[in-house]
């Protein structure tokens, strides 16, 4: 890029629970979706990890929004200054000159109109000058060097904060997909559900996450894990602990992950037979947070005999895939 050029090229990974920024081929910016802000004057006080160590510890001038919410922006001037605020991390170009930027932004497959419109709109609120969108598991298949363009059916599901994508991708375009309201955030809500019926606990939405990073999992294992987990008990209204398994993660999961399996198999009953058999020879690929969840990949192979495996990077390449967009257009002389 020239001495003169004023445009900056960036990829957003704009996640429910993650926000990621590429920018030169490296990821610049890997931070909570989250923005706190002063409730008198609507100005941000912090973003990404700073914002969620306020979360849920908040006093009464003091907001925390997680602006996204299932995929989609539920808060746009909150999303517009989070942007606004993980933009300002990337130091790129001559800093006495605030550069256009060019954006290519990864968005859920199922997306409607609407919500890729308050995606452009809050992108180009934040700067944007020109921007693309590309469905997420297209980005992810990119990301994974999946050669994308080559006339062979891949399956990918990307399991993100808010939404869980599953996508059949053959000749650069998707063949089948489906998107679902359904991932990550919803396996701590299950948690939490879990906590409240069986133990008359109320934990948080931290202490969820903390249980299902720990001791998680989809699918029976042999060896059982056990974590302590603190919350307020319901009927006494203290504090207490109690030692939870992860057996019982994997009974509170259950409906969660059905969610998800049945969109799987309801992508793969719609597959041409020539793409299903290239699926069968070359697998399923899990991305996305959710991905990490233990279990997972036994669980769907039991249910479609098919392999399956996640990605090395799960969390990442989305927003790899996302980077690589400009270049996937200018060799289509799209740009």
């Amino acid at each position: 890029m020239g001495f003169f050029s004023f445009v900056q090229d960036i990829a957003i990974d704009l996640g429910t629970a993650n926000t990621i920024i590429i920018s030169d081929d490296k990821i610049v910016v890997d931070e909570p979706s989250v923005i706190a802000l002063d409730r008198r004057t609507d100005k941000m006080i912090a973003v990404g990890n700073e914002a969620k160590m306020m979360y849920e510890k908040t006093h009464e001038n003091i907001r925390t929004i997680r602006p996204l919410r299932d995929g989609v922006i539920a808060d746009f001037s909150a999303c517009e200054q989070m942007m606004r605020g993980l933009i300002k991390m990337v130091h790129v170009g001559n800093r006495l000159f605030s550069p256009s930027l060019r954006m290519v932004i990864g968005v859920p497959s199922g997306s409607t109109e609407v919500e890729l419109r308050a995606v452009r709109d809050s992108a180009e609120h934040a700067n944007g000058r020109d921007i693309y969108l590309i469905f997420e598991p297209m980005a992810a298949a990119i990301g994974i060097g999946i050669d994308v363009d080559a006339p062979e059916g891949n399956m990918i599901v990307d399991i993100g904060g808010g939404t869980t994508d599953v996508a059949v991708i053959s000749l650069g375009g998707t063949v089948e997909s489906d998107s679902i309201k359904v991932a990550g955030d919803d396996f701590d809500n299950a948690i939490v559900r879990y906590m409240r019926l069986k133990y008359n606990m109320l934990v948080g939405d931290r202490t969820a996450e903390d249980i299902k990073i720990n001791i998680g999992t989809a699918f029976k294992r042999e060896e059982i894990d056990y974590m302590d987990v603190r919350g307020r008990n319901l009927v006494t209204g203290l504090p207490e602990t109690v030692r939870v398994s992860s057996e019982e993660t994997q009974e509170a999961l259950k409906e969660t992950t059905t969610q998800i399996l049945d969109t799987i198999c309801s992508v793969l009953e719609r597959t041409p037979p020539e793409l299903a058999g290239d699926i069968v020879d070359r697998g399923i690929v899990l991305t996305g947070g959710g991905a990490m969840l233990r279990g997972l990949e036994e669980l769907i192979e039991e249910r479609t005999h098919i392999n399956t495996m996640t990605a090395d990077e799960p969390m990442t390449c989305v927003a790899i895939g996302t980077g690589k967009y400009i270049e996937f257009l200018a060799g289509h002389n799209q740009i």
